[in-house]
């Protein structure tokens, strides 16, 4: 069974920094693109940033391009989202998910049940 667990998440000033992780387990990782999506309260889910299995290519949404960086560690298959210089609109609950093996840059969908598989989410809340 796949399985993804998010940990890292909690409370931040604004300006702050957050990393967070994702370890995995029942599929083989170092083969999977991986997403990291976001769900803030009353908003729908927003797909964050992506990495491929191979070249670790990336690609980021614009809200948070330059201050995110996502990368990944197949032998311990584990995902991170490095975040800086947060700001209080990044606050929601961060998710991270596959689509399987093909990496497809930034179009990856905003409902849940179209991912493979995903986490329950980490809560970053980003305020003074």
């Amino acid at each position: 069974e796949m399985e993804l667990v998010e940990s890292g998440g909690g409370v931040v000033q604004p300006g702050g920094s957050l990393r967070l992780s994702c370890t995995a387990s029942g599929f083989d990782f170092n083969s999977y693109a991986m997403v990291w999506v976001r769900q803030a309260p009353g908003k729908g889910l927003e797909w964050v940033s992506s990495i491929s299995s191979i070249g670790n290519r990336a690609a980021y949404a614009d809200s948070v391009n330059g201050r995110f960086t996502i990368s990944r560690d197949d032998a311990s298959k584990t995902l991170y989202l490095q975040m800086n210089n947060l700001k209080p609109e990044d606050t929601a609950a961060y998710i991270c998910a596959t689509r399987g093996p093909i990496w497809t840059g930034s179009h990856y969908p905003t409902n849940l049940w179209e991912y493979d598989a995903w986490g329950r989410g980490t809560q970053v809340t980003v305020s003074s």
